[in-house]
């Protein structure tokens, strides 16, 4: 006797206790995939890793065979110019995709580098995309993230004052933590303030005062890169204006 489609279903609230961090996060868990489609998607998965801080998953111009879904740590992906000066395009954490930008050329179009121990599962490719045909939800979700990915790239191009960057860019840390099961308050920050800066399109000792008078106004404690936010909502006020990253 068939499965009443309900009981097919995995609980969504019971998964995300069980993989809230897992690599796959961003692919199943907006899905509510069944027991059988995630058991096709974890058959397509390769760990790969460690990396350690400073090393590269891949760089501009290698071709393109897999996607990667970061499993733990933190990845950096930029670019440098033709006069050498390097563009933070992004940063990943885990549960999140990276290498979507390499399918339409068949070559990555920028390097990832981890900030520090990161691992990572890799998805062939050819692997996934036989898959999504297979699991036309899947297919769905894939066409999302490369959506939000294009949407995010995008996000800073305004006239947004280096307060609302910077607020924009500690809420969408928070955020998209808290979505893995940490703490939305509390974190480690893996990339430099200079980093931060670049990504933010921001001068480094802008992003430094801002990161001062964001403490002195009781809306962040910060040691180093110990981050503490005491005020999510007088935070997340500071930056309405500005689309989610």
């Amino acid at each position: 006797m068939a499965q009443p489609a309900a009981e097919a279903r995995l609980d969504l609230q019971r998964l995300r206790k069980v993989c809230s961090s897992c690599s796959l996060a961003e692919l199943c868990l907006p899905m509510g995939l069944n027991r059988q489609d995630l058991q096709r998607l974890d058959s397509i998965v390769q760990p790969t890793g460690p990396l350690h801080a400073g090393a590269h998953l891949y760089r501009v111009d290698t071709p393109f065979h897999a996607l990667y879904a970061v499993r733990s740590g933190c990845l950096k992906t930029y670019i440098v110019d033709d006069t050498g000066r390097e563009q933070v395009l992004g940063f990943h954490l885990p549960g999140e995709l990276v290498g979507l930008d390499a399918i339409y050329p068949d070559r990555h179009q920028c390097n990832a580098m981890a900030l520090d121990t990161v691992t990572v599962c890799a998805l062939q490719y050819t692997d996934i995309a036989a898959l999504t045909l297979q699991v036309p939800s899947l297919q769905k979700q894939m066409f999302r993230l490369m959506s939000k990915d294009i949407a995010s790239s995008h996000a800073l191009a305004g006239d947004f004052t280096a307060e609302e960057r910077l607020a924009a860019f500690l809420m969408s840390l928070s955020r998209r933590l808290q979505l893995r099961g940490y703490s939305a308050a509390e974190f480690i920050l893996a990339m430099t303030r200079r980093d931060i800066a670049n990504y933010l399109r921001l001068a480094t000792e802008t992003v430094s005062r801002v990161f001062a008078k964001f403490q002195e106004d009781g809306l962040i404690e910060v040691e180093r890169r110990d981050v503490h936010i005491l005020d999510l909502e007088r935070l997340g006020a500071l930056c309405r204006s500005v689309p989610k990253i």
